[in-house]
């Protein structure tokens, strides 16, 4: 039996001259043809490879920075930069502003106070369901249960929370450096479980010991920038630092936190005894952190503080007590305030960032 439809395939075949194979090879060559008129990927007509992102950040980072190190750049520093009036409902505060507002404006170092809080089922039944707040690190002014609006606030601020506000600016702001000072009530553990909640830490916080600090010294900030690491961490408690987090005592020296009660009290003078402000060690210079602020903040003494007093306390006492070194931070309280002189911490600050 003669199967019709083979028997008309093969004619019309024949008749056009062409067999499959033959067809298949034909339409292979016309997309080929096409591809090479289109430029496809991987063909010689396809586009470069987009440079690294690595190279621009590199040269804008030496514009921003030039070749300073850390330890001559100076940075504003806010005191107690989380008791604000925006952040939280404290009754007695250093600052006017958020802890974002304030990096917004230029801070780049902040002062914290961690505390654990131990969850209290009787703080939940009298603050009628407002402060049902789990067990956490937090940041407190002194007992994180004894005098809502002085001690603490509330809403409660959580640190990992204020740390991620930190990452979050420096992830829209990828010039920026930001360091952050612990005044540390906390286990080395608890501080661990609380910072690897914050998302993106990791990538950004900056480890002496990875880039051999103490043998070649600070590197230079545009080094950090361009390696992403542009968050330093120092606390008061010397056993956390395989978290990254340094020991104030031993990277940095500090004068006296306090002018007095009245404002008078300028000679600028070590915070601890046995690192003197002019400490030199071989190959390594410490970074000087500057407190310029009363035992009791007030928005009125901020104002007479933050002005051409701080700006001569900084040229009269504390360069000479350092031997000639300006500070890298400069902490005040209400850091927007000043005294009317055209002398703000902001430009006093990058008049020590501009040199001599």
């Amino acid at each position: 039996m003669v199967d019709m439809d083979t028997t008309y395939t093969g004619v019309a075949q024949r008749r056009s001259g062409t067999s499959p194979a033959r067809r298949t090879g034909l339409r292979l060559l016309v997309c080929l043809f096409l591809l090479a008129l289109l430029g496809a990927p991987g063909t010689a007509a396809a586009k470069p490879p987009h440079p690294s992102p690595a190279a621009p950040r590199a040269a804008e980072a030496n514009a921003r920075w030039g070749d300073r190190r850390l330890d001559e750049v100076s940075f504003l520093t806010t005191h107690n930069a989380f008791t604000n009036y925006e952040d939280s409902r404290w009754s007695s505060v250093n600052q006017s502003e958020s802890v974002r507002a304030q990096l917004d404006n230029g801070v780049r170092g902040l002062s914290l106070d961690t505390h654990w809080y131990e969850h209290s089922t009787w703080l939940c039944v009298i603050s009628f369901g407002s402060d049902c707040y789990p067990s956490d690190v937090y940041l407190c002014h002194g007992d994180c249960k004894t005098f809502a609006g002085a001690t603490y606030a509330l809403p409660r601020q959580s640190f990992h929370g204020t740390v991620q506000t930190v990452v979050d600016f420096l992830a829209s702001h990828p010039q920026e450096v930001v360091t952050l000072f612990l005044e540390d009530y906390v286990s080395a553990e608890q501080l661990r479980q609380s910072l690897g909640r914050v998302r993106g830490i990791d990538e950004l916080l900056f480890r002496p010991d990875e880039w051999g600090v103490r043998q070649n010294g600070w590197p230079k900030v545009a080094d950090l920038v361009t390696a992403g690491k542009r968050l330093l961490v120092f606390s008061d408690r010397s056993d956390r630092e395989h978290l990254g987090v340094m020991y104030d005592r031993s990277w940095t020296v500090s004068n006296y936190w306090s002018l007095g009660d009245l404002g008078n009290d300028l000679a600028c003078v070590t915070r601890w005894p046995d690192v003197p402000l002019d400490r030199q060690e071989p190959g390594f210079r410490r970074l000087f952190t500057m407190s310029h602020h009363r035992n009791v903040p007030t928005v009125l003494t901020a104002a007479l503080d933050n002005g051409a007093k701080l700006r001569n306390r900084i040229a009269e006492q504390c360069r000479t007590a350092t031997g000639g070194r300006s500070p890298n931070f400069v902490s005040v309280d209400f850091h927007r305030l000043s005294d009317g002189s055209g002398h703000t911490p902001a430009s006093i600050v990058a008049e020590l960032n501009a040199g001599p």
